[in-house]
């Protein structure tokens, strides 16, 4: 079981569509919060991988990179963009 290291989910913003067009994703629960309460579909198959991983990460199950990694796939899979943020 690889629990990974918390506080290795690297912040990326989301450009949605909507009222809250930029989304500023942080960590594991801004990443579940996004899609569960603002995904624009949710019967794709990379946003189901997602919504897994997002738990999965959250349980010690596989690290916070690879549910980030699953989120962005997922994006693409909707059409939403991505921006790295860097600090």
């Amino acid at each position: 079981m690889d629990r990974g290291t918390r506080g290795e989910f690297v912040t990326l913003m989301l450009v949605m569509s909507g009222p809250e067009k930029y989304r500023l994703v942080r960590s594991l629960g801004d990443a579940a919060d996004a899609l569960i309460r603002a995904w624009p579909i949710d019967d794709g198959e990379d946003y189901v991988v997602a919504v897994r991983a997002c738990l999965d990460a959250l349980h010690g199950k596989i690290s916070e990179r690879d549910a980030r990694e699953a989120l962005i796939r997922a994006a693409e899979e909707a059409g939403i963009s991505v921006i790295t943020v860097v600090h």
